[in-house]
């Protein structure tokens, strides 16, 4: 009897261990981009915040990047609930939506973008053609560049060059001449190696990453567009969440979204070394610059609403200048 009691006793505390391992629930999360490069390392040290902190609540489980789902696979798999979150670019996921690829013409920050309506409306593209709920931008600040491996330019024009592409660039350099070929960032080192292409569109940074800057001697400037790297979440594994789960999940996302800022010093220094690296600049006269700079949006915005006439306009209203 007495130990019928004393069972008794640890009972309501047997009772809220299991209810609360009965609240926390574990979602699994993948990344589009190589295993090497820096985006995963913030990913990471993000997830292992979340887990730390979310005990009893939430759990994530990073399952890896393209060795476990292809860069351009990524999209599809948060969509069909392979897994239930991914980090990637919309870029990488047009095969879903052509609209994920507007988010890289963005003229505003996401801060702004959460203010004037824009998230509210890539939520609701994202939630009805997607299957996804959108979680946070977590890069921005960090333009696009062209990097070239032999010949230098001294205008904007691109006749007779073979460049590797992804979406992001695929009309721009179209529009200034270019031939293109579109593969994903873990195909792309073997490319140049073997001199399939003459250069390539990457943001300014993590060249270094995938030691792209062995075989890269110009980098045109200005930039242009705004790098975006996104936390995407399956929109039915979103919805059975509890409240609680929701809140602790966007909560820590927009805490990783606000951290944005980091992006324009580390920006910095990734110029200063591809210098060192004897990655020589390209310019253009100013006029020619703005030229430049217009014809990128003007091609990107049109291709958008080509694709798009429903939602592009509204994007290019809530994300442009």
């Amino acid at each position: 009897m007495k130990r019928i009691a004393a069972a008794l006793l640890f009972l309501p505390l047997a009772l809220a261990a299991l209810t609360v391992q009965a609240q926390e629930v574990t979602l699994r999360i993948v990344t589009a981009f190589p295993e090497q490069q820096f985006y995963n390392k913030r990913l990471t040290d993000w997830i292992d915040k979340v887990n730390r902190e979310g005990k009893g609540v939430l759990q994530l489980n990073y399952i890896g990047g393209p060795k476990a789902i292809p860069t351009f696979e990524v999209g599809k798999s948060v969509q069909g609930g392979v897994v239930d979150l991914g980090y990637s670019t919309g870029a990488f996921y047009t095969n879903v939506m052509p609209e994920a690829d507007a988010l890289k013409l963005a003229q505003i920050p996401v801060a702004q973008q959460r203010r004037n309506g824009a998230i509210d409306y890539i939520e609701k593209i994202w939630n009805e053609k997607g299957g996804m709920h959108y979680l946070a931008r977590t890069v921005e600040n960090t333009p696009f560049h062209l990097y070239l491996t032999k010949k230098r330019i001294d205008k904007p024009d691109l006749a007779g060059l073979k460049l590797r592409i992804t979406p992001v660039y695929r009309d721009f350099f179209q529009a200034l001449g270019a031939t293109v070929v579109q593969m994903p960032p873990g195909e792309v080192y073997t490319a140049l190696e073997r001199g399939v292409v003459d250069g390539y569109g990457w943001p300014i940074h993590a060249l270094f990453d995938n030691k792209w800057e062995e075989f890269t001697k110009f980098r045109v400037d200005p930039g242009f567009y705004d790098a975006e790297v996104s936390l995407i979440a399956n929109l039915s594994k979103w919805k059975g969440l509890t409240q609680a789960q929701r809140d602790y999940l966007t909560r820590q996302a927009l805490a990783f979204e606000a951290q944005n800022e980091f992006w324009i010093g580390y920006n910095q220094e990734e110029t200063r070394k591809q210098s060192q690296a004897g990655i020589q600049p390209v310019t253009f006269d100013a006029a020619t610059t703005q030229r430049y700079l217009d014809e990128a949006y003007e091609v990107g915005w049109a291709g958008m609403i080509k694709l798009s006439p429903e939602h592009g306009p509204r994007l290019r209203q809530l994300l442009g200048r």
